[in-house]
């Protein structure tokens, strides 16, 4: 029996198969990242989010803006022209997870931070199209209702210096002081507002 036949024949074999190039695949392509410093440390000028920014980011997944809007420059004129410099792996390097994506409805947000003022991205996240009349993104008013909780947030904190975030005793102790009282619109505001400055000017 020839070896098509029986990976065609057998789903054992398929599955093994598949398994085998799958491997091989992350051998050649990914182990030889974790060795790459441009990708294992944070590129100059990252820092780790503040505990307010935590809380925007954990409100960004929760509420799915990840489904349109990607965090990844491509290498393409096109891109860079528009948004800045191409994304590189040391900025993401304290994202758990990570927000690179190529699907995108609105723009992407890599280089946001500091791109339009606080009050703009209150009145664009409470009713999108008082500031972009043709945008079909929904509009979220109850983050204004909503406030920050701080324990949640003091855990996140603790998790993600878990798996290397280089938070300190003090900061972790601090969170439910920084973000007491602070609404769900502004974290995320806080949020968006820090996404990008590292590259923001470089070319």
């Amino acid at each position: 029996m020839s070896l098509q036949k029986l990976v065609e024949e057998k789903v054992g074999y398929l599955i093994v198969f598949t398994l085998l190039v799958i491997s091989v695949g992350l051998l050649i392509e990914v182990v030889p990242l974790f060795g790459q410093k441009s990708v294992t440390e944070p590129a100059p000028g990252v820092k780790p989010y503040t505990a307010l920014q935590v809380a925007g980011r954990d409100i960004y997944i929760r509420e799915g803006c990840y489904n349109c809007h990607s965090q990844m420059i491509r290498p393409f004129r096109a891109e860079t022209e528009r948004y800045g410099h191409y994304s590189v792996g040391g900025e993401s390097v304290y994202d758990h997870p990570f927000q690179w994506r190529s699907k995108r409805t609105g723009q992407d947000l890599a280089r946001v931070g500091g791109r339009y003022s606080d009050e703009w991205h209150r009145i664009h996240l409470l009713n999108p199209r008082d500031v972009v009349p043709e945008s079909n993104m929904p509009a979220f008013p109850w983050l204004a209702r909503n406030t920050v909780d701080g324990a949640t947030i003091q855990k996140h904190m603790t998790a993600l210096r878990t798996v290397g975030v280089p938070y300190t005793d003090e900061e972790i102790a601090n969170a439910p002081k920084d973000v007491d009282g602070k609404s769900e619109l502004e974290a995320v505001i806080a949020y968006l507002q820090g996404l990008g400055l590292a590259l923001k000017n470089v070319r």
